[in-house]
């Protein structure tokens, strides 16, 4: 499972409506019929139009300055592992969201009224998506990426002749382009794979929009706080302050294992990435640890997102990793964290 939070912001500077941003999330129902359509939901009502959407998120802006973000986007990326043990099913998906929305609610560590913040507090509208397409920060945009330079190269001599404003033999430059599509190493049902085309295998994930201010318009409630958790005093009052996104992670994650019965590997959690960004020596070591049956679905898992593991096969008690095969490593594991690929 992949989590994202980021600030509503455009152009460096805040917009005064959702607008655009709920036009964008509505781009997957483009040209589909009525009973195909997915809608925006929250925590107890489906099928929200997105004209209530924009409404809602708009007015409920009370005090904000202008360039304070108005709301914030959350996305919920399940791993193709996580989503065929669910069916890809968007029913379930809904679902895990609003127990994910209950843990958002609780990692806010300030209280409302006296008491803590609860999900009734949080304003929100989600909504599933089904596809996803190929960007320049996949592992197979980045390896076709030399074939692609050169039959670009190659179709701009192509155009040049037809044109007459350069000469060369045609046929031999069409020919050379379709060698080139076919030797490509990422295909997909016999097609060279580009940027823009949808991905295989079920893509489902889920964009939230949730207001920066709470249900009664009262209070800010910010993620995106400086402020982990802490308690302060301010005017002679001890205050809550802070937002611990950590905790919102960790326990969305356990939600999920838990709602799904699903078992999650090593490399799966959110733990395994922390511990890779901090310490990555640990982290291959802890991989080389784990039970046969786990260490091999370790592998199994990294292999697919398109790192090396030949090294990590080696024990750890006959030969140490060296920086350079620590490097290497974390060049693959990094990409595939960065695209969410082994869904940590």
């Amino acid at each position: 499972m992949y989590i994202t939070i980021t600030a509503q912001k455009v152009e460096g500077n805040y917009a005064q409506s959702a607008a655009d941003f709920v036009d964008y999330l509505e781009k997957e129902n483009e040209g589909k019929p009525l009973p195909e359509l997915e809608h925006f939901f929250d925590q107890y009502g489906d099928e929200i139009s997105a004209k209530e959407v924009i409404t809602q998120i708009d007015g409920n802006t009370a005090k904000l300055k202008k360039k304070e973000p108005k709301f914030y986007s959350i996305t919920l990326n399940p791993s193709q592992r996580e989503l065929r043990a669910i069916g890809d099913s968007p029913e379930a998906l809904k679902r895990y969201t609003r127990e994910a929305m209950k843990e958002y609610a609780r990692a806010f560590h300030r209280e409302i009224d006296g008491r803590p913040v609860t999900v009734d507090d949080i304003k929100y509208y989600a909504k599933v998506e089904r596809q996803r397409t190929f960007k320049g920060t996949d592992r197979q945009i980045r390896e076709n990426q030399p074939y692609a330079t050169e039959i670009l190269e190659l179709r701009q001599q192509v155009r040049g002749i037809e044109t007459g404003e350069r000469s060369g033999d045609l046929k031999k430059l069409q020919q050379e382009i379709r060698r080139l599509e076919r030797e490509a190493p990422h295909q997909l049902d016999g097609q060279r794979i580009v940027r823009g085309m949808a991905k295989p295998g079920p893509q489902s994930h889920i964009h939230i929009i949730v207001s920066r201010k709470d249900a009664s318009n009262r209070y800010s409630l910010s993620p995106g706080s400086k402020y982990k958790a802490s308690t302060v005093e301010m005017q002679g009052k001890t205050v809550k302050r802070g937002f611990d996104r950590d905790a919102f992670v960790k326990n969305s994650e356990k939600t999920f294992d838990a709602l799904f019965h699903y078992r999650r590997n090593y490399v799966e959690t959110y733990t395994a990435r922390k511990t890779f960004l901090k310490d990555p020596r640990l982290y291959f070591a802890t991989i080389t640890q784990l039970p046969t049956n786990e260490k091999a679905l370790a592998f199994k898992l990294l292999q697919q997102s398109g790192a090396d593991t030949t090294l990590l096969r080696i024990p750890t008690n006959k030969v140490q990793l060296t920086i350079k095969a620590i490097n290497a490593l974390k060049r693959g594991i990094g990409r595939a964290i960065e695209s969410g690929s082994i869904g940590i």
